[in-house]
């Protein structure tokens, strides 16, 4: 299975904030939000990743991750031209997809709690059709949501005005290896986009589409305006000080994974000069 990160996207609802810099490169608390997405990918033991961005932004990110070398991992940045919608990623990365099946992630997703990994071993293990999580929210109306009876999925919607649930997909998908293909036929919506809800539904017509529910305990945030951006930085500070631990940090995943030595740590520690530094000097102790 392959991976791709989505970073691209105009930021337009972030403004001033994205004015001069990528959404996905807004600090969330201590880290760079694109940390938390890709820490996904690497708690799933994906060593190979297509970070896609939007062109001016390619420079910083190759500036910040390089070839993903120091990390254990290839990283292989691409440019999404314009924000063409989300199922245009599968086809920016094509050729790196070739005839596998691919997880997608929204660089603007937050996920945390005991058991998540579990739950994405379903996906990870994909060889027909479509996976992808559901989470009950508040708001359902700004969201794709799932109408469901039982496990089966009887349709989604797109932001719907009158939601028939308050069930939400989150921004990781899971696709077998005719994601392209499927992407290729699709229409524009109303939005001049591709969107990612009439690529799932191909696979919901198909009857090959399957979901799980994300219980309590597991935390999901889309940091797509001010007030949820605020929202994650204070809960990732309020659990990082309680538990004395580091939250999403690509370094020290890396090292767990045995990807990068202790010696290899160390040496990434002692480029920061600050606490996220000490916390990974105190890990090679």
């Amino acid at each position: 299975m392959k991976a791709i990160l989505l970073a691209g996207g105009m930021g337009t609802r972030m403004r001033p904030s994205t004015l001069g810099i990528n959404k996905h490169l807004i600090p969330v608390y201590n880290k760079p939000m694109i940390y938390y997405s890709l820490s996904v990918l690497m708690l799933c033991k994906f060593k190979e990743v297509i970070l896609i961005c939007d062109p001016s932004s390619k420079k910083i990110y190759k500036k910040i991750f390089s070839n993903g070398k120091y990390l254990g991992m290839k990283i292989q940045i691409l440019v999404q031209n314009k924000a063409n919608g989300i199922p245009e990623a599968f086809l920016v990365a094509k050729n790196y997809i070739k005839n596998h099946s691919v997880c997608l992630i929204l660089g603007d997703n937050f996920f945390y709690g005991q058991g998540f990994y579990k739950i994405l071993k379903r996906g990870i293990k994909l060889k027909k059709g479509a996976f992808f999580l559901a989470y009950n929210v508040q708001h359902p109306e700004n969201y794709a949501v799932i109408e469901k009876k039982k496990s089966k999925i009887l349709s989604i919607e797109e932001k719907p005005k009158f939601p028939k649930t308050n069930l939400a997909i989150p921004g990781i998908y899971f696709f077998d290896k005719n994601v392209v293909s499927y992407c290729k036929n699709l229409f524009r919506s109303n939005r001049n986009e591709l969107e990612i809800v009439d690529l799932i539904n191909i696979y919901v017509k198909k009857n090959i589409a399957k979901f799980a529910e994300i219980r309590r305990g597991i935390s999901w945030l889309d940091m797509g305006s001010f007030d949820d951006l605020n929202d994650c930085s204070n809960y990732i500070r309020a659990i990082e000080k309680r538990q004395n631990s580091m939250i999403s940090s690509p370094e020290e995943i890396a090292y767990l994974n045995k990807w990068i030595s202790k010696k290899q740590l160390n040496f990434i520690a002692g480029k920061y000069k600050n606490k996220y530094g000490d916390y990974l000097k105190n890990l090679c102790h």
